[in-house]
Formats: C-alpha cells, structure tokens, sequence
C-alpha cells in the first residue's frame, strides 16, 4: 500500500505513503523508489533490479542496504539545494524514522518487552514483501545503453506483468508494474 500511495500526486496521500511504510521501518522506500529505482530501473545502477542469475537472498543483502544509500543520497542532494541540513527536519527520509521510533516505543512502553520480539518479525516481514516485489518486477530486464553513455528510455517491457484480477486485487495493482 505505502508502494502505491507514494506514486500519488496529493499531499495527503504522500504523507500516508511515509506513515505506511514508517509502520515497517522502511521509510526511506518513498525516496528511493520515486526518485532512484525509476529513473535508473533495468540498470546496473539501481539497487532495486535483480541481475539475471541472481538469487532473492543475494539480491536482498544488496537491495536492502543500497536503497538506503541511494535515498540518504538523493536526499542530501535535495536539501543541498534549497540550503538546508541533511539532519533537518526536512529530511523525509528522517521524518519516517521519527515515527518508526515513536511507534515503536510506545508500542514497548504499552505492551512491555513482548514486542522485542513481534516488532523485528513485522519489519522483516514488511521489508521482505517489498524486496519480494522488486525482486520479480525487473527479475534480468537490462535497458540497452546508448552510444551516447546514456540508457535508453524504460519502456513497458522493462518490468514484468501480470494481468490478473487476482493480483490486481490483492496488490493494489502492482501487478501492471510497467504502467506506473
């Protein structure tokens, strides 16, 4: 869900996008996907294609921590811009964390140590089906590079499909990955 709101143009719906995905931790996701995995999918540059060959659990020890260093990145450069600090709050790759943490310490303030447990599983599980996700839609796609140095413009057979009403339910239409 946090995936599918965060392509949305309304404020409103961009703030819930960083809260849905702050619920996991992963709020970092927003920057990344928007403005990394889009413009450089089914390229050797974006952390968030899966090479050909390669496993889901190879993918994710390199996915996981390379979206987060593309984002923090393409947030500093964001900030720089307009003069700001990247420890600002600003930051909307920090604004996420300071919900995470919120949550999560009221969530332990509430029901006690208990959720040391449950808390982690639930990350891992949200991070899991977002990794997942990535990892199908551009499992060995590889845009043409251009004699010019540049890749060529992603066109619909950059990610995989799927057109059935099933996953279109389930998935908030994820399953037309090429379409957004």
């Amino acid at each position: 869900t946090g995936h599918e709101v965060g392509h949305k143009k309304e404020a409103f719906d961009r703030r819930m996008a960083k809260l849905v995905l702050a619920v996991v931790g992963y709020g970092h996701f927003f920057i990344e996907h928007n403005k990394g995995h889009h413009r450089d999918v089914a390229t050797p540059d974006d952390p968030a294609t899966s090479r050909m060959g390669e496993n889901i659990y190879s993918f994710a020890t390199r996915e996981i921590p390379g979206a987060f260093k593309r984002a923090w990145e393409l947030e500093e450069v964001r900030l720089e811009r307009s003069g700001k600090s990247v420890w600002s709050l600003d930051n909307e790759i920090l604004q996420p964390v300071i919900i995470t943490v919120a949550l999560y310490y009221a969530l332990l303030s509430f029901f006690g140590p208990i959720m040391l447990i449950f808390l982690p599983i639930q990350m891992a599980f949200g991070w899991w089906q977002l990794t997942s996700a990535n990892y199908i839609e551009h499992y060995g796609l590889l845009r043409e590079k251009l004699p010019n140095g540049k890749y060529e413009h992603q066109k619909p057979y950059h990610s995989w499909n799927s057109n059935h009403i099933m996953s279109n339910l389930i998935l908030f239409h994820l399953q037309r990955h090429s379409d957004h």
